[in-house]
């Protein structure tokens, strides 16, 4: 596939009759459109070429994506093209016997000429890029379509493509990229799905079908703890009334810890059994979103390693298994103490942040300035104590000095010559007589 506004890619010299006619020759039916050459029946020629187009499948790979083209843009010459390019999408998902092994890539190949041959806001767009969308499920290739998602919704506003076909779309990406393992983004796509139900629409069948796809997808996922996105859903919410055990057991993993969840299962005894949900999945997620909130919560960043083990329901011995699993899921950062038995917490992930975290923030807050407060008391004494004890000690080296008759740092010698205000005495100058001689 390419970006947005490409150009056709196709082109190709002579008037429709004259192509059709060297197609029908191709695919051996020009004696059957004769007739409807000559009498320009456009749209009963297409039909003709179109009925014999499987024989392309098995024609030399090397001619197959030309004669493929020409057949394209002979379609696209008609005003019911849209009549015409579905068949042919359908028949490019059939198996191309004539090359066994590059035939994926070549139906491929020439599913995304077709859709760039279209201009950019014609609809047809969508129906060619939900037939490329079901040959990728079909053969396993979702990785192929991934770099161009990111342009799906531009796409979408130039198709002015409504909420249901919206939802199509995002349903069959999010299916396709199931069977891929692609958890993920299937999750994602899930999520655009739901939010493209109108608010008389939240509590319809098929909302509440979709609803209940996410709501699993969530929950069995190795890679999502976040359930505050699908908590805010109007579809999700509306579970509450449709499917208040689904709802409930939700509420749990988006907001509370293994003991809540050992008593939803003890309330609705078998549920998650008889839901297929897998019991070992659920625990192990549990247990982690457990752990992050546990670190959450600590005030003093020292989780101690019975701590751990009480709040997980675990023995001592399995508390750094479970260290090194919560870090792997990015849910805490932190260190273990091997000798001290505690585990040093250095950052945390809220699963919900409400009254309730504001309040424990706050009193973090506080514990923190209390604890700043105290040190910068104790530097400024340590301070303090340092420059008075320079003090004293510039004091006793003045005395030493001056007991020993040397000056100090802040005295003057006497008869220093440097002082230029005072002369040294001298005995007067005796006069010279003749008995010198």
């Amino acid at each position: 596939m390419a970006a947005p506004h490409q150009p056709q890619l196709v082109f190709v010299d002579g008037s429709f009759e004259e192509l059709a006619q060297e197609m029908a020759d191709f695919l051996s039916v020009s004696e059957e459109i004769k007739a409807l050459v000559e009498k320009k029946q456009k749209d009963e020629i297409l039909k003709k070429l179109i009925i014999a187009s499987p024989a392309l499948h098995s024609i030399p790979e090397k001619e197959f994506a030309g004669a493929y083209n020409l057949l394209v843009y002979l379609i696209l010459q008609s005003d019911n093209a849209a009549m015409f390019l579905p068949r042919v999408c359908e028949n490019l998902t059939k198996p191309i016997t004539s090359s066994p092994i590059n035939g994926p890539g070549l139906a491929l190949n020439t599913l995304t000429t077709i859709f760039n041959m279209l201009k950019p806001d014609d609809e047809l767009r969508f129906n060619v890029f939900m037939a490329i969308l079901r040959f990728l499920k079909i053969h396993g290739m979702f990785e192929n379509i991934k770099p161009y998602l990111k342009s799906l919704d531009e796409w979408m506003n130039e198709w002015e493509t409504d909420s249901e076909d919206q939802r199509q779309a995002y349903e069959a990406i999010a299916e396709t990229a199931r069977e891929a393992g692609d958890v993920h983004t299937s999750y994602q796509y899930i999520l655009k799905a739901l939010r493209t139900f109108e608010d008389d629409e939240v509590k319809s069948e098929n909302a509440q079908k979709i609803a209940l796809r996410a709501l699993k997808t969530a929950l069995l996922s190795p890679t999502q703890y976040d359930f505050q996105d699908l908590l805010n859903v109007p579809c999700v919410q509306a579970l509450s009334e449709t499917h208040a055990v689904y709802f409930e057991l939700l509420t749990v993993f988006a907001e509370k810890d293994l003991e809540d969840y050992n008593q939803f299962r003890e309330e609705h005894e078998g549920f998650v059994e008889k839901e297929h949900l897998d019991l070992e999945k659920l625990q192990t997620k549990m247990r982690l979103l457990t752990f992050a909130s546990l670190a959450a919560r600590t005030q003093t960043r020292e989780i101690p390693y019975d701590e751990i083990a009480e709040a997980l329901q675990i023995s001592p011995e399995e508390v750094e298994l479970w260290i090194i699993d919560v870090i792997r899921a990015q849910l805490v950062e932190g260190r273990m103490s091997q000798q001290k038995k505690v585990f040093l917490v250095h950052r945390t992930t809220y699963r919900v942040f409400g009254e309730k975290q504001w309040r424990q923030l706050g009193d973090l807050v506080d514990t923190w300035r209390e604890t700043l407060s105290k040190v910068a008391t104790t530097l400024r004494k340590e301070q303090a104590g340092l420059e008075a004890q320079k003090k004293r000690d510039l004091e006793e080296v003045e005395r030493k000095l001056a007991n020993t008759g040397v000056s100090g740092p802040g005295e003057r010698r006497r008869g220093d010559r440097g002082d230029r205000g005072e002369r040294s005495e001298r005995a007067p100058r005796k006069e010279r007589t003749d008995d010198d001689d």
